[in-house]
């Protein structure tokens, strides 16, 4: 999403992400994920989900993050994974996306315990993780929650211009089990994290250096977690 078009669509956006965990914890109907694909092991996975808008991928957010991933874990290979779900203005499909993400988690801790699994995710992608990371029963269409013992094979989560965040509730106290080992970052003025006003903030979080400094977040969690 560009800066021009999140100005256009400014009020919309707003309206849209505060309302992600509105509608889905509202019992709105979901599509049925595909299964994750038989994995590559690497020696860490960056799973992530892209912000509304975007085309199928990583996202401009997720791509950046993995850009400035590479070289500080060097010697180290990373795979990634896009969350494949609509990333549409239906906020009720971040249950589809939850329920990507969580199997495709769980397929690498099955087939590459070695892995060390990073989790992602930007703006509508925020509330993906949020659903994967603070929801340990199934329910409200998200039927796919992860197991206690694939908990430890997350090393370190990072999510930008995350919705809840808006309402006080950052990732970081939501979560009992990844708390501790997530980055959740706010642009300055960001109106979908923040009480801001600056709606162009939104869609510069690689400018800002929030980027940078989630990557070095996740190397330092990476290298702890032996």
């Amino acid at each position: 999403m560009t800066a021009r078009t999140m100005s256009a669509h400014a009020q919309k956006t707003l309206l849209a992400a505060l309302s992600a965990f509105t509608v889905l914890f509202a019992g709105s109907a979901v599509g049925t994920p595909t299964a994750s694909a038989a994995p590559r092991c690497s020696d860490i996975e960056l799973v992530f989900a892209r912000g509304t808008d975007e085309p199928p991928g990583l996202g401009v957010v997720g791509k950046s993050l993995f850009d400035s991933l590479k070289p500080m874990v060097r010697g180290k290979s990373i795979g990634t994974y896009a969350v494949k779900y609509p990333a549409t203005w239906d906020f009720a499909q971040v249950a589809v996306g939850a329920n990507d993400a969580s199997r495709r988690i769980q397929t690498i801790a099955a087939a590459c315990p070695d892995t060390k699994i990073v989790l992602g995710g930007y703006s509508q992608g925020a509330a993906v993780i949020d659903v994967v990371t603070t929801a340990p029963i199934a329910g409200l269409g998200y039927t796919a929650p992860l197991p206690r013992a694939v908990v430890p094979h997350v090393a370190a989560v990072a999510v930008f211009g995350n919705p809840s965040a808006r309402i006080g509730r950052p990732l970081t106290l939501l979560s009992p089990d990844f708390g501790s080992r997530t980055a959740d970052l706010c642009n300055t003025n960001d109106p979908v994290c923040s009480r801001g006003t600056d709606f162009d903030a939104h869609v510069r979080y690689p400018q800002s250096g929030l980027v940078k400094l989630a990557a070095q977040w996740i190397t330092k969690h990476v290298e702890q977690r032996v």
